[in-house]
């Protein structure tokens, strides 16, 4: 398409990046640390620990997976953690020696856990003590042979440390039984790797770094293959992007979505890191009054979430009372920011809702709203430095300005396959090379990227396609409205209906109030012949809403129109 975006980068946003700016992501850290050694690094649960003593942490745990694990250049690792200090120190401290990282979400089934593992041939797993049990049933049918178990405040100073493992798992009791015998405790290592000799490892660009595991919600995971090189390219854009609103050694932010998630691995984790910021680790994103309170403590100068995210945080009282003069990027991503909530995120914090836009398969980011920008327009954004998109019909062919197409990409961020899953790669991949996303989405005159859906998700009525994000935009803007889902469900007469699933702001808002209400903004076709009230919606691990799992229980009742 010309990169006709490019005229409306923000002064200072080169069109290129060096993808090759560090050979890997154990030199990018390095550096870092070196540069930043005596700035904070990291906080979580009001404790700090500055870059120098996050590059120390991290050799230690590197020193102990050569020396006593034995793990070698290639070998994979999981990490089962939420946002606790002890993940990037076993990020780093394994990228360093050369292992690829397995991210695992600790929500995981038995189920989840073996395929993503046995998937990956992992023989290590680093797992806080709150899922343990789950890993323990796991484990007979894996191949591991290394269970490196933590607890929440095992970094933290000694006294605090024991007072808050001890509340955690007597009086809150939130560490389920388990028992393996063989597990070595993340104390013990860090203990006694202080001893040992760290031997460096050279890694280079095209090393893998990551099997980042995707597609859960529609299928069985495949791991995308993210390598040295992608990761580094994505971290170059995001720093372009970003660079003229924020500063080296300046920032903090605020991370409420899980590091395992690879929007804010490469965002927060990453990208921050480069810019030598403080990251505050938000463990349980869900309670929204303890985050909260967590941005009341300190000036943060960005933070990154989903959409059901910032809406929760402007439904609680005490974050419409906080002073946003020092906030400088809000960032949304994940899935798609609705207008209405990207509308009253400008009216409580007087700045604007910033959204991006990737997949798991780009590393993951593809476009960004520019810095600069004053209203949400409901655009994704512009492409970002050295990537290319095309959209693209079903024959392939490239579609013409405003009109819809798939969103197909290229740039040195896309992944470089699917781990042991040549055929499934094949159906992402173009002839010509391009990613093809899955979404569907349109380009303005402007180089502006509108996200229209998934095409997975697209409701055929009457011959018509209806978009579940515009009418699910529509019903979020009604006062009455908490949280919307909407979905495709068979109909005899059109073949598809539009079905909405609504929890309710209002406890006296009506189906018959919702459907008058959209007939003011939707035209016929569109609007949603059944409506379900409930009491909450299913999400992800990072606050997505699921569509499969209410597609498959949407003749469980409820109130109808």
């Amino acid at each position: 398409m010309n990169k006709l975006w490019l005229k409306n980068y923000q002064d200072g946003v080169p069109p290129e990046i060096n993808p090759d700016a560090y050979a890997s992501l154990g030199e990018l850290f390095n550096e870092s640390c070196a540069k930043y050694k005596d700035l904070p690094a990291l906080s979580n649960l009001d404790h700090v620990i500055s870059y120098q003593q996050l590059a120390e942490y991290s050799r230690i745990f590197s020193a102990y997976l050569q020396q006593v694990l034995g793990a070698r250049k290639g070998d994979r690792i999981a990490i089962m953690l939420p946002n606790v200090l002890q993940y990037p120190i076993a990020l780093f401290g394994a990228l360093q020696a050369g292992l690829v990282i397995v991210n695992v979400n600790p929500l995981y089934t038995v189920t989840e856990l073996v395929h993503q593992l046995n998937d990956a041939k992992a023989e290590t797993i680093v797992v806080l003590a709150n899922f343990a049990h789950v890993v323990q049933k796991a484990l007979p049918q894996t191949c591991l042979k290394n269970i490196i178990v933590t607890e929440l405040a095992d970094l933290f100073p000694w006294l605090k440390s024991i007072l808050i493992n001890s509340v955690v798992k007597y009086i809150r009791k939130m560490v389920p039984a388990w028992s393996i015998p063989q597990a070595i405790p993340f104390k013990k290592i860090m203990a006694e790797g202080k001893k040992l000799a760290f031997e460096p490892v050279p890694v280079a660009g095209n090393d893998i770094a990551f099997l980042q595991y995707t597609g859960g919600t529609t299928g069985v995971a495949k791991g995308a293959i993210l390598t040295h090189r992608n990761m580094i390219a994505n971290v170059e854009q995001v720093i372009a992007w970003v660079s003229p609103v924020l500063e080296e050694r300046c920032e903090i932010v605020i991370t409420p979505l899980p590091l395992y998630h690879i929007f804010s691995l490469t965002a927060n984790c990453l990208s921050f890191l480069r810019l030598g910021a403080l990251n505050v680790l938000i463990t349980n994103p869900r309670d929204i009054s303890h985050l909260v309170k967590e941005l009341a403590k300190r000036p943060c100068s960005a933070i990154t979430g989903v959409n059901t995210l910032f809406n929760a945080l402007l439904n609680n009282p005490d974050f419409v009372k906080l002073n946003f003069s020092s906030l400088k990027v809000a960032l949304g991503g994940g899935a798609s920011v609705q207008h209405s909530v990207a509308e009253r995120w400008q009216q409580v914090t007087g700045k604007a809702l910033y959204e991006g836009y990737g997949l798991t398969e780009t590393s993951p980011v593809v476009c960004i709203t520019p810095m600069n920008m004053v209203n949400h327009q409901g655009s994704i954004g512009l492409p970002v430095p050295s990537t290319d998109i095309s959209l693209r019909d079903d024959n392939n062919n490239e579609v013409a300005i405003g009109e819809t197409g798939e969103l197909c990409v290229k740039g040195p961020q896309v992944m470089r396959g699917y781990w042991n899953n040549e055929a499934e790669a094949h159906k992402v991949f173009t002839e010509d090379g391009w990613l093809k996303t899955g979404d569907i989405a349109r380009m303005d005159e402007n180089g502006f990227v509108y996200l229209v859906d998934r095409k997975k998700d697209m409701i055929l009525v009457s011959g018509f396609n209806v978009y579940p994000n515009e009418v699910e935009d529509v019903i979020a803007a009604n006062p009455g409205v908490l949280e919307v889902a909407v979905l495709g469900v068979p109909d005899p007469n059109s073949g598809e209906a539009v079905k909405a699933f609504i929890v309710k702001k209002d406890p006296q808002l009506t189906a018959d109030a919702l459907i008058a209400y959209c007939r003011q903004y939707l035209t016929g076709y569109k609007l949603p012949r059944q409506i379900e009230f409930r009491d909450s919606l299913p999400k992800s691990n990072v606050g997505k809403i699921l569509r499969r799992i209410l597609r498959d229980g949407h003749n469980a009742g409820g109130e109808h129109n």
